[in-house]
């Protein structure tokens, strides 16, 4: 049987890690990198390392599987790791995943090197190349190219643990804009998983501008017409394994200009989880991966941005959470918009990182039909929640020439729902339950 070894490229751990990660990796291994934010290296792959021991099993029996996480993404997405062996293999040791972008990449992103930063892309950008090029240094600009960049990391990820290949759909809209949808059905690991881009611009209905000010925002349009640019990058991936959670990240900016030409600006976003099955060795992974994100900018952020996304996600009707949480904001815009940059690529940086050591985890567990019906009704809770209360669905579909395909493609391809169902008292499903109607904390 087999324990999974973590290493780490720091100071103190760099003989060990190159040790660790043997000829293939060597050269990968930069000195001087710093614990707390670890480089991330370009053009590595996923890998997995094993070391004979004994394995550890869940309580169903079924043998726990591990794997060092590094992406095959392009440019700027792999991981530094813990150092050592893990005593056992059923304690899921979290992998110190790096959120800083390579010097390499941010070099690039200084000079505005556009044309070579596409070539990296799942598809060319939603702006022309030319016009992106003209206005590097804008904020419109940097975002488009750190959304679609995102995307690319996570589709390739995706890509090599299930073995399929995403179908690129890109859309216009009339209005203004459109998107790059990546979309991957039926595959070997994901039943749906889809991760969408959209840069979209106009005015804003008098229904968008209703749930604006409903936020407190104060716009004033010129002859009732408020221009606005609204741009993101959203994924939602349901698994068919039960014990590989569904996972959900949206990062977006929006920019009104007022009837003066001044502009408000915000961003807005975050990452959560929402498992079939409690494992606390995966919340702590993915919470922690979030925290260290968020402790680079503000020690307040991951606190009060995981009380939000408590609250948000939640399923009112049902008196509880969708899932267990992550981190959730909206209307960021301070202390700059430069710092609130700086914090939404930090936070987009971890989301292969703190996802796909969880699927690799469990990529192998067994399961029965009983744990695939449940898999089935808690789809059905997610569909709720997106229809009923997720303000990005509602923002889309109020927004003309909105893609309704996209809009939808964070539902199920199968959910379910029993009437009056619930699990028996004692069971795994009731353990499920008990979390999401009282939300702790993970980290």
């Amino acid at each position: 049987m087999a324990t999974i070894v973590f290493c780490s490229v720091n100071k103190t751990t760099q003989t060990t890690a190159r040790r660790c990660l043997l000829a293939p990796l060597k050269k990968l291994v930069r000195a001087g990198e710093s614990h707390s934010s670890p480089t991330l290296l370009p053009g590595t792959r996923w890998l997995r390392f094993m070391s004979h021991g004994t394995a550890g099993r869940t309580a169903a029996g079924r043998t726990r599987r591990g794997a060092l996480a590094l992406t095959g993404a392009a440019a700027v997405t792999a991981a530094a790791v813990v150092a050592g062996v893990l005593a056992n293999a059923d304690h899921f040791q979290r992998a110190e995943m790096a959120t800083k972008v390579s010097p390499a990449a941010v070099e690039r992103e200084q000079e505005g090197d556009i044309l070579e930063r596409c070539r990296e892309f799942m598809s060319p950008p939603v702006s022309d190349v030319a016009v992106l090029q003209e206005r590097k240094g804008e904020m419109c600009t940097r975002m488009e190219m750190l959304i679609m960049q995102t995307q690319a990391e996570f589709c390739k990820a995706l890509q090599e643990v299930d073995g399929g290949t995403f179908k690129v759909d890109r859309w216009q809209r009339k209005e203004g804009g459109g998107g790059i949808s990546c979309v991957m059905q039926d595959g070997k690991v994901f039943e749906k998983a889809g991760v969408n881009v959209s840069v979209v611009f106009g005015h804003l209905t008098e229904e968008a501008a209703k749930q604006m000010r409903s936020r407190g925002k104060v716009l004033k349009g010129k002859d009732g017409k408020l221009p606005f640019c609204a741009m993101g990058v959203s994924s939602v991936i349901h698994p068919k394994n039960p014990h590989i959670p569904t996972v959900h990240f949206n990062y977006r900016y929006f920019e009104i200009e007022e009837e003066d030409g001044s502009k408000q600006w915000w961003f807005g976003g975050g990452t959560d989880l929402t498992p079939i099955y409690i494992n606390e060795e995966d919340a702590f992974h993915f919470h922690n991966t979030l925290k260290e994100a968020c402790d680079k900018h503000h020690s307040q952020y991951y606190p009060d941005f995981k009380k939000w996304c408590d609250r948000y996600f939640y399923i009112k009707h049902r008196g509880e959470t969708r899932g267990i949480g992550g981190i959730f904001f909206d209307d960021l815009d301070s202390p700059s918009q430069e710092e609130a940059f700086s914090f939404v690529k930090s936070c987009a940086r971890t989301v292969v990182p703190c996802y796909l050591p969880i699927v690799y985890q469990h990529l192998n567990d067994s399961f029965t039909d009983e744990e695939k019906d449940w898999q089935q009704v808690r789809r059905g809770r997610y569909v709720e929640f997106n229809l009923v209360y997720d303000r990005g669905v509602k923002f889309g579909l109020a927004t003309p020439g909105s893609r309704i395909e996209s809009i939808l493609m964070s539902l199920p391809l199968t959910a379910r729902w029993e009437y009056m169902h619930e699990p028996a008292k004692g069971t795994r499903e009731a353990g499920m339950l008990k979390v999401l109607r009282n939300p702790k904390e993970w980290v």
